[in-house]
């Protein structure tokens, strides 16, 4: 999670393609406003999941996704997201202590006139588009959809998709909303703990894309107590620290399977293929994919940074974790989820990756097998259809109640939508240089 609009990353890695509002027919009579901010891979994804999930629930063109980021101040959002990136590759102590007086000091709702852009654009929507409920998966747009509440500007529920596990800064709780869909049981018992009532708390996980529950069952790594070969798979984001170093570690492992995926990164691409094409057991490097729920389906481990969407992904698969890097403050709860549930570790250098990795896959991959077992509770593979029944059978004209599945209240712990485009508003957009 980015705790203000200041200070934000790129979109996830493969989210699909964006089809501007204009380009859509037919749209579904019952609308649900999907809000998104393109500053870390957990809010877009979580919001593309979980708009994905509302057009397969209820027809095509019944979410509309919304960045207002984007559309209210598109140049400083651009400059925003550079300046989020720098601060957490390169000044990561700096950015855990901003993430912490965020938490502390709490500057929402009082600086909420900083986004009056913002906050226009997401007025000019809700008459436009009309829609029964809203959800966001960015904590900011909380406080304004609660300003707007507070005047009367918006009469239909709204959701916070939280993002963040564990670690969850205050910006997620603050602001008053219908309900919080959260991760995770840990995740529930910090919101709980904040003071929000348990009856508006909802544990249904984190909105991860619909292969995960259609594939788990066919989808499936090679079992190892029958002595098939362990599948690795290493994702290698942009500033992960040792990339490179990693990555020749586990192709120098002639036993296991190995997928790298690189991103653009040409340059690394080509050195890491002519590594691979020496080797004997088959690896493979990938370049940009969208095929990573499926590598997380089919491969027994998975090394990344503790991103939200990765992290969330992987436990959806049943995939366990080698956490190699964290960033301070957002990320250290989704490594503390790991760490809890023996589900993963934490590996910071290639050695101690090729050393944890060993470990697992030792004795028929005993450990390995405690893991996997290990993930089964936390797995939410549904999580994205869940929420979306639950969000429409609660705004339903009937009042039908939300089904059991798709909106467990919490127990104290023991695609075709529309995407809003900067076009879509332009004409009534005040001008900014």
């Amino acid at each position: 999670m980015t705790p203000l609009p200041i200070l934000l990353p790129t979109t996830a890695q493969a989210l699909g393609p964006i089809v501007p509002l204009a380009g859509r027919t037919g749209p579904s009579p019952r609308r649900v406003l999907v809000l998104t901010a393109g500053y870390g891979e957990g809010h877009n994804a979580a919001a593309h999941n979980l708009a994905a999930a509302l057009d397969a629930e209820a027809g095509p063109g019944t979410a509309h996704l919304a960045d207002l980021f984007t559309l209210g101040s598109p140049r400083l959002n651009a400059l925003a997201r550079h300046g989020y990136l720098t601060a957490i590759n390169r000044t990561p102590r700096l950015w855990s202590a901003f993430f912490a007086w965020i938490d502390r000091a709490r500057p929402l709702p009082r600086s909420l006139w900083l986004l009056h852009r913002e906050q226009a654009v997401l007025t000019r929507l809700l008459r436009e588009t009309t829609p029964i409920a809203v959800c966001s998966t960015y904590p900011v747009y909380g406080f304004m959809l609660d300003a707007l509440s507070e005047s009367g500007e918006l009469c239909v529920p709204h959701y916070n998709i939280v993002t963040d596990s564990i670690s969850i800064n205050s910006l997620w709780w603050l602001p008053r909303c219908t309900g919080w869909f959260v991760p995770n049981p840990d995740s529930a018992a910090v919101v709980l703990a904040a003071g929000i009532a348990p009856e508006r708390i909802h544990t249904n996980g984190f909105p991860v894309p619909a292969l995960f529950g259609e594939e788990n069952q066919a989808l499936q790594p090679p079992n190892l107590a029958a002595g098939h070969a362990p599948r690795v798979l290493y994702i290698i984001n942009s500033g992960t620290r040792q990339a490179e170093a990693t990555a020749r570690r586990l192709l120098a492992e002639s036993e296991w399977e190995i997928t790298c995926t690189v991103g653009r990164n040409l340059g690394l691409r080509r050195r890491l293929q002519q590594l691979a094409a020496r080797r004997r057991t088959p690896a493979k490097i990938l370049g940009w994919t969208d095929q990573i729920p499926r590598l997380l389906l089919t491969h027994h481990a998975v090394i990344s940074k503790a991103g939200g969407a990765t992290t969330q992904e992987a436990i959806a698969a049943r995939c366990p974790m080698i956490v190699n890097q964290i960033v301070p403050g957002q990320e250290e709860g989704n490594c503390e989820l790991l760490r809890r549930h023996g589900i993963g570790a934490y590996a910071p250098t290639p050695e101690a990756v090729i050393t944890t990795l060993r470990n697992a896959f030792a004795n028929q991959g005993a450990v390995w097998h405690d893991w996997r077992r290990g993930l089964e509770p936390l797995a939410q593979p549904h999580a994205a259809r869940d929420i979306a029944r639950h969000v429409l059978a609660a705004t339903a004209p009937t009042a039908v109640p939300a089904t059991p599945e798709a909106a467990p209240a919490l127990v104290p712990p023991q695609g075709h939508f529309n995407v809003l485009s900067e076009n879509d508003l332009r004409p009534t957009l005040p001008r900014h240089g």
